[in-house]
């Protein structure tokens, strides 16, 4: 049993009376600069009752408040990029696990599911088309959800949660089913995030298939770096539906409404679906892959037959020349000796000289174009 003791009368200590006076004698200074107040993460709080919100708060405290204050009621917080602080006020409220708290603020999670007691610890991979880069952007989500709250933590811009909760906030009879709904709804909208991905992704397959056949210079490119985004979309749908395999596991065994298995089913299937497409889009840029190098190859040889040819033509050409250039040269090797003019030459009083220098000339002339003919030069 608690005991009080009667207070004292409070003395005004000598250090305090120092103080005081300390202060009259300071002279004015100038007043030091405020600090800016620290960024908050909180996009959105509220605590509900029996599916209706009650109010909505742009704090921490507040939320933790109000939430004690209504037994049976359900908070649901909203973070963007929190920090370490607002995280370990989130665990001692709602006693998070510490490795769950050490997950959400590292980030660069695999999709996965982690129950520490009473308490879901949850990670998506929300993903999103951007038409104009053409492109997959990738974000994280992580979900904590118990007993009587729903915290997710955001790094990225996707998914969009106001519109999950201006949804749930409408159907009260499916926001009153507790966490777990909210658990299923967001999980809900990730999915059906992937819907324009694949549509996306699809469509950008066929424009590199025409890029195949049109020739492009950059196809290869392009073809390796969809391949990545396909690559990054299966490594954040497969393990999602491990995860959902997990929930239908602990519906039955924790006895969760049969409605919101029904959801989970339906998103069960969409996965399922996706990941049957992002399969088929891994065969097909194989394929569009083989074919390009394919196309390099011909191309290739293409280019090389037409060089062999225009080297044979050279060649021949070459020939050609070099033959005529050499019945040329004969003529011109006996008139260059009869051009010397030495005085000692014999055929310069020669009668028949001139004659027989033209024959000589001509003889050999024909002499090699016998041969070129011959050896196909000419």
């Amino acid at each position: 049993m608690a005991t009080f003791l009667p207070s004292r009368p409070s003395r005004p200590l000598l250090g305090a009376r120092r103080q005081r006076r300390a202060v009259d004698v300071v002279p004015d200074v100038a007043p030091r600069p405020v600090e800016p107040a620290p960024r908050s993460s909180v996009v959105a709080a509220a605590v509900y009752d029996d599916g209706v919100r009650t109010a909505a708060y742009d704090n921490l405290a507040e939320t933790f408040s109000a939430l004690r204050s209504r037994p049976g009621g359900m908070a649901w917080i909203g973070l963007e990029r929190p920090d370490e602080s607002e995280l370990t006020s989130l665990a001692r409220e709602f006693d998070l696990h510490p490795l769950a708290i050490e997950d959400a603020i590292q980030a660069h999670q695999r999709p996965k599911i982690e129950r520490y007691g009473d308490t879901l610890f949850v990670v998506l991979r929300a993903a999103r088309y951007l038409d104009d880069a053409e492109e997959v952007e990738f974000g994280e989500l992580h979900v904590f959800v118990g007993p009587d709250f729903v915290v997710t933590v955001r790094h990225g811009a996707s998914p969009d949660l106001a519109a999950v909760r201006s949804r749930l906030e409408a159907d009260r009879e499916m926001l009153s089913r507790g966490p777990e709904a909210v658990l299923y709804a967001i999980l809900d909208s990730v999915v059906d995030g992937y819907a324009p991905v694949v549509a996306g992704l699809d469509h950008d397959i066929d424009e590199i298939e025409s890029d195949v056949w049109g020739g492009a210079p950059d196809v290869s490119r392009r073809i390796y770096e969809l391949s990545r985004e396909v690559i990054d979309f299966q490594r954040a749908v497969r393990p999602e539906q491990s995860l959902c395999a997990s929930l239908a596991k602990g519906a039955d065994k924790y006895g969760v409404d049969p409605e919101l298995q029904a959801y989970l089913r339906d998103v069960a299937d969409h996965l399922t679906e996706a990941a049957d497409r992002i399969e088929v889009f891994r065969a097909a840029l194989r394929d569009i892959l083989t074919v390009a190098a394919t196309l390099v190859a011909q191309r290739q040889n293409e280019e090389m037959k037409h060089l062999s040819e225009v080297s044979i033509r050279q060649g021949e050409e070459v020939k050609k020349i070099s033959g005529w250039a050499a019945i040329l040269f004969a003529p011109t090797l006996v008139g260059t000796v009869y051009g010397m003019n030495f005085d000692a030459m014999p055929e310069l009083d020669w009668a028949y000289g001139y004659p027989a220098a033209l024959v000589a000339m001509l003889a050999v002339s024909v002499g090699l174009f016998g041969v070129f003919r011959w050896k196909r030069w000419i």
